[in-house]
């Protein structure tokens, strides 16, 4: 891609995107609700979640910032079971029936790209610990008390059943409060007691907003394992001869405890990794990666095929010849 070529590509990216921010995005999502009249999909959580987790993995859904709270249980189910398995082994079978009809250069320049987390490696134990994504709408409320200075004397109050059965036992349980009509599950909580345990640093609903810091300790343990069917996918494009880059959105400062954490998940002679250096902090994920792809095309690489968990890792510009979504349903990065 030549500079002008590359200035016009930036340029189209950029008027399509609204944030900067390379972490979660945090938009409103509470107001989304399905517009079918059909009142067994609206009650029945398994069939709405299903269909929820459809539209985010296609796309659909656009910028997202949250599981729904009735689908937590879902999602915990989904990421821990068999079914999140089966869809990641089928996203790779696809992959590879794709590379073998490629006619692999002896070169060694036909390329694939590999994002990290959720992709190569699984950080299911970290989420698993902090609540698989999910941003309660009861943080929600929490924060707006904090950032409207509302007087907290007064009983703000919210209802317990829009929270999933875990999140009730949690707040009611392990907290010790006793709920207004517990009995039926529809007991009022004063918000003032939410919002002065959130001040303490405690975990209300036993979930929590995304933490970078936290993660990064997570990064920094080097122990997330491999997603079972990207590394055998991976170890087939080894065999084939095809080059292998890897392109995170992990910081520079995080390459060596990312190296041992591959090579410990049974990952290795990957061409390149690719990690944010300063002069990317606060890019679009879907700016970088693209800018990152380009490079390697203009060392004379063809990018056959490409592999992420978020689209922000497959779209954008100097894009693979053929890309491949694996599922996510925690969380959304532009």
């Amino acid at each position: 891609m030549n500079p002008t070529q590359y200035l016009v590509a930036l340029l189209t990216l950029s008027l399509t995107t609204t944030s900067f921010s390379q972490s979660i995005i945090q938009l409103p999502t509470r107001h989304r609700h399905p517009l079918t009249g059909n009142r067994r999909i609206r009650a029945d959580d398994s069939l709405y979640c299903t269909s929820w987790r459809f539209s985010v993995e296609t796309n659909d859904a656009g910028a997202w910032s949250s599981i729904p709270a009735r689908c937590q249980d879902y999602v915990k189910d989904y990421v821990s079971g068999d079914r999140y398995l089966s869809d990641s082994d089928v996203v790779a079978g696809d992959s590879l029936a794709f590379i073998r009809t490629v006619n692999v250069s002896t070169e060694g320049k036909d390329a694939w790209v590999f994002d990290i987390d959720e992709t190569l490696l699984s950080n299911l134990p970290y989420y698993a610990k902090h609540g698989y994504g999910l941003l309660a709408e009861l943080v929600n409320m929490l924060l707006m008390v904090q950032q409207l200075d509302l007087p907290l004397e007064k009983e703000y109050c919210c209802r317990l059943d829009f929270l999933p059965a875990t999140a009730r036992r949690h707040l009611v349980e392990a907290h010790k409060y006793s709920a207004v009509n517990q009995t039926n599950d529809n007991g009022v909580i004063p918000l003032t007691f939410g919002y002065k345990a959130h001040l303490q640093g405690i975990d209300v609903l036993d979930i929590e907003i995304f933490n970078s810091n936290t993660f990064n300790e997570w990064v920094d343990l080097a122990e997330a394992p491999a997603l079972p069917a990207s590394l055998r996918f991976y170890k087939e494009l080894q065999e084939l001869g095809v080059t292998i880059f890897l392109l995170t959105g992990r910081d520079e400062y995080q390459r060596n405890v990312t190296v041992k954490n591959l090579v410990y998940a049974g990952y290795s002679n990957w061409e390149r990794l690719f990690l944010r250096g300063p002069s990317d902090e606060r890019k679009l994920a879907t700016v970088y990666k693209s800018e990152k792809r380009m490079q390697i095309e203009d060392e004379g690489y063809t990018i056959q095929g490409s592999s992420g968990d978020q689209w922000s890792d497959l779209q954008g510009f100097a894009v693979a010849k053929r890309s491949f979504k694996l599922p996510n349903p925690m969380y959304y990065i532009a």
